[in-house]
């Protein structure tokens, strides 16, 4: 059985440790370009720690096997989205970011998504082109594409939301 709780400082060496395995994975499936130049940074997830946005799963034994931030005050990139809509533009939503898991986990992104959205039904998620995985995981638990938006360094991403 899985269970997700706030991360605390502790837990950053195993965090860094997942999004490596991630970038990993994803350099093995063709996605080049996300998660380059040390992102995320360990100054960047312990301030998210800080802050109370970070979030790890751990299985039975209280390993640490997955990790994702959920944001409920919004996200600035979002206010602009290009070549479609967002399904409601009106209510309060809650952000996913940086979802990653060691690689032999299973049903990492199902209990993620589906605990954040028990805390609000209205999620938004934005992924990069080629990560074709986790564009299939959003598909698959319920999310619907909605455009493109714009990082504030200008790169563009694949926007999703799910009512």
């Amino acid at each position: 059985m899985m269970h997700i709780r706030k991360a605390i400082p502790n837990d950053l060496a195993r965090m860094m440790e997942l999004f490596d395995a991630a970038r990993g994975i994803m350099r093995s499936s063709g996605n080049l370009k996300q998660w380059t130049g040390g992102y995320p940074s360990a100054a960047q997830i312990r301030q998210e720690i800080a802050d109370g946005n970070s979030y790890v799963i751990t299985d039975a034994s209280g390993e640490v096997i997955a990790t994702f931030a959920f944001i409920l005050t919004g996200e600035p990139t979002y206010a602009r989205i290009e070549g479609g809509a967002w399904l409601d533009d009106t209510k309060p939503y809650g952000v996913i970011h940086r979802l990653a898991s060691a690689p032999e986990s299973h049903g990492i992104a199902r209990t993620c998504f589906d605990w954040c959205f028990r805390q609000i039904p209205n999620l938004r998620v934005d992924t990069h082109r080629d990560n074709h995985i986790m564009q299939h995981l959003m598909e698959q638990n319920g999310f619907t594409y909605c455009g493109i938006i714009y990082l504030l360094n200008g790169d563009e991403r694949l926007a999703y939301q799910k009512l």
